[in-house]
């Protein structure tokens, strides 16, 4: 689940818990739309933090025209 089916989830939950007033047989609409909230605000930290953890890398483009991928720690800032 990315960042915008979770936040998507979210805004139908409150919809459904604070907007809609109509009442259904078997169904509390109210409780449906708190459970949308909780599993839409779960996948936002769990994306956000999938990304905050996700390895980054640098492309660096030698003079002398080779191309190498680095992780940010080794990148030799003569070049």
């Amino acid at each position: 689940m990315r960042i915008g089916a979770s936040l998507v989830l979210i805004a139908l939950g409150a919809i459904l818990k604070f907007a809609v007033t109509h009442q259904v047989n078997g169904v509390n609409i109210g409780t449906v739309g708190v459970v949308l909230m909780i599993v839409g605000a779960i996948g936002l930290l769990i994306t956000l933090t999938l990304i905050s953890m996700r390895r980054r890398t640098d492309v660096v483009y030698r003079r002398d025209g080779s191309t190498i991928v680095e992780p940010p720690e080794i990148v030799d800032p003569r070049y």
